[in-house]
């Protein structure tokens, strides 16, 4: 139990608290620009194993398949390095790396496999990393959480709540992405909070793929409110439990909405 007083009254009840205005995604793709078409085509490209590693391109071959200048070019090939999918080599040109050096947790990267024909295997590993960490996640946010926290988590649940009677599911993850966020957050952990973009990133593809139930499940909102109310008394344990329950109703639920025939 977190020591001193506990968040539950500056939290206010459940019934109290106003619905939250939706926070926008973090990393989402923007739209439009001819460097973020690239971006997303070639980071596409490369995850999906299209192009395989070890494969050498040439800034002037990617500025005229994609109909961009060689500036543009030049500034996706740094970001793609960034992420350690390209690497420059002089005499050589930019080679494509091998998949164990890329930086496989970054948001974009987590986005593109999501969208690409290895979703399966990215949901299952992420689904694994999700109940290595966030039953976890959840006990350290009971012992740290702030009364802002406290407070977020609860308007999270509120929102949830409210758009899973529409239902409205692009609402629904926004107030969903917020709640897991905010418990990373909550940690006092920084390696915890910095999981927030692709926990994000998790959710999202879940709705975006269709991988969600047309409506979303009581049972799963009634964990989140358990998790949020164990945290603001400070129960570790409760929150942890809760949070476990969470992410396996939601790894069971995707590999339903993925089984043939579904």
């Amino acid at each position: 139990m977190r020591s001193g007083d506990t968040c539950t009254e500056e939290a206010g009840q459940y019934g109290d608290v106003p619905d939250p205005t939706p926070q926008p995604r973090a990393d989402s793709p923007r739209d439009g620009g001819p460097y973020d078409r690239v971006l997303e085509r070639l980071g596409r490209r490369v995850v999906d194993g299209e192009l395989p590693p070890g494969t050498v391109l040439a800034l002037e071959g990617i500025a005229a398949e994609h109909g961009v200048s060689r500036t543009v070019a030049r500034e996706v090939v740094r970001v793609l390095e960034s992420l350690n999918l390209l690497v420059s080599r002089r005499r050589v040109g930019v080679v494509v790396r091998p998949r164990e050096q890329w930086t496989v947790l970054d948001p974009r990267i987590v986005r593109w496999r999501l969208a690409g024909p290895g979703r399966q295997a990215q949901l299952l590993a992420l689904s694994e990393l999700r109940l290595a960490v966030e039953p976890v996640a959840a006990a350290l946010a009971a012992r740290h959480a702030t009364p802002e926290q406290c407070g977020a988590l609860v308007e999270a649940v509120v929102g949830m709540t409210v758009t899973a009677r529409t239902p409205d599911l692009t609402a629904y993850l926004q107030h969903d992405a917020r709640f897991h966020r905010t418990l990373l957050g909550a940690t006092a952990n920084d390696a915890f909070a910095a999981l927030a973009g692709t926990l994000t990133e998790v959710l999202a593809g879940r709705t975006e793929h269709r991988l969600m139930p047309a409506r979303p499940a009581a049972q799963a909102i009634a964990w989140h409110r358990e998790v949020a109310e164990a945290v603001s008394v400070g129960d570790a344990d409760a929150a942890e439990d809760a949070m476990r329950s969470i992410v396996r109703e939601a790894t069971a639920a995707m590999a339903a909405a993925s089984a043939p025939g579904a």
